[in-house]
């Protein structure tokens, strides 16, 4: 305040600074609570998905132990080398609020085992299509994860400008306004003051 002139120009100046930053305000407010409510959709979701895997991992690897006890670990790491490799998947994105997020898209389909099933049991098939599921859940959980992370840092980083906004920038043009406003009504108090005291004078002439 100490090194702004109080003239009618820098109060309007102030007046229209501090009116941007309450707009400012607003509407980081809003974003944060969407990207929040975003968020929390999302660890709705995660926490849903993560009790599935929790389930079908489970249920996969008694499979997969049984099926070493049944045909033996060399057969079952030979039927495992000959699973390919997973690629039928593709990584998109979405806008949220300005954040892109990932969608990863993909399409369930059946089991189709490269193994010959003279030297596989129905215990192999099961673990193979527990696995099978597994990977589902995990493309989907790696979406839901990616996404509940960005959101967080964009909600950390419109947190804290609105912060600034709201406890540094209103507050400091807000007392500009009601400084410079003060000195110039006091001016215009001591001009009419003035004027009256001339008045007086030339009437008295």
């Amino acid at each position: 305040m100490e090194n702004i002139a109080p003239t009618k120009s820098n109060l309007m100046s102030a007046q229209n600074s501090l009116e941007f930053s309450v707009k400012g305000f607003e509407l980081l407010d809003k974003k944060r609570n969407v990207l929040i409510r975003e968020m929390m959709s999302y660890m709705g979701r995660a926490e849903k998905l993560q009790s599935r895997i929790n389930v079908t991992f489970k249920d996969a690897y008694d499979a997969l132990r049984q099926a070493n006890i049944s045909i033996g670990i060399n057969t079952v790491e030979d039927i495992a080398m000959s699973v390919p490799e997973a690629s039928d998947y593709s990584v998109l994105f979405k806008s949220v609020m300005g954040v892109e997020v990932s969608h990863v898209n993909f399409e369930k389909k059946d089991i189709e085992p490269k193994y010959s099933f003279y030297r596989s049991n129905a215990t192999m098939d099961l673990a193979f299509k527990k696995f099978n599921e597994v990977k589902y859940l995990i493309y989907e959980l790696a979406e839901v994860e990616n996404a509940v992370y960005k959101l967080a840092v964009e909600v950390k980083k419109t947190q804290k400008r609105a912060n600034a906004l709201e406890n540094i920038q209103i507050p400091k043009f807000k007392v500009i306004v009601k400084g410079i406003g003060e000195v110039l009504e006091e001016k215009e108090r001591e001009d009419f003051f003035r004027l009256k005291v001339v008045k007086k004078k030339k009437n008295r002439k």
